[in-house]
């Protein structure tokens, strides 16, 4: 069963009404272009923010600069806000969100460190992820442990 997971995503969303978002920071996009190369994702795929700044996640996905202040961009918290945020944005079912270190540690987490949100009608979970796989090598890996995360939580629903 090597389906890739962007295709299972598929199978679980087509056809029920229910919608995806995505809130990317280390992962640069790589989430939404995955999710995309499905044919008929438009169906269910709403869009994403791509939210590098720590402002665009303050301001278009509505993080609380408390929160970025007193658990950092890289942590739980601020995952799970930006996978809130971007529901609530583009109103869509499930959420997942990034935010992570693909290069270069912060002194907290080493590089190669990503914390994962997801959201959806049964709340909100998160997880953390560690790979050292480079920069590239990273961010494709985020991208697909994001998913999988995901797919994961819409199964359960």
């Amino acid at each position: 069963m090597n389906e890739p997971i962007q295709n299972r995503i598929a199978t679980l969303l087509k056809g029920s009404g229910r919608t995806l978002s995505a809130a990317e920071s280390c992962t640069g996009g790589q989430i939404s272009h995955l999710l995309t190369t499905v044919s008929g994702s438009s169906e269910y795929y709403l869009g994403s923010v791509t939210s590098y700044a720590v402002s665009v996640k303050e301001k278009v996905l509505g993080v609380p600069a408390a929160t970025v202040r007193d658990f950092g961009v890289v942590s739980s918290e601020v995952a799970a806000a930006m996978a809130e945020g971007v529901r609530r944005l583009t109103g869509s079912t499930f959420a997942v969100a990034t935010t992570g270190l693909a290069e270069g540690g912060d002194g907290r987490y080493p590089e190669g460190t990503v914390w994962i949100g997801v959201a959806g009608p049964a709340g909100t979970k998160t997880r953390i992820y560690h790979c050292d796989l480079g920069r590239k090598g990273n961010i494709r890996r985020f991208a697909t442990v994001a998913l999988r995360f995901l797919a994961a939580y819409i199964a359960a629903e």
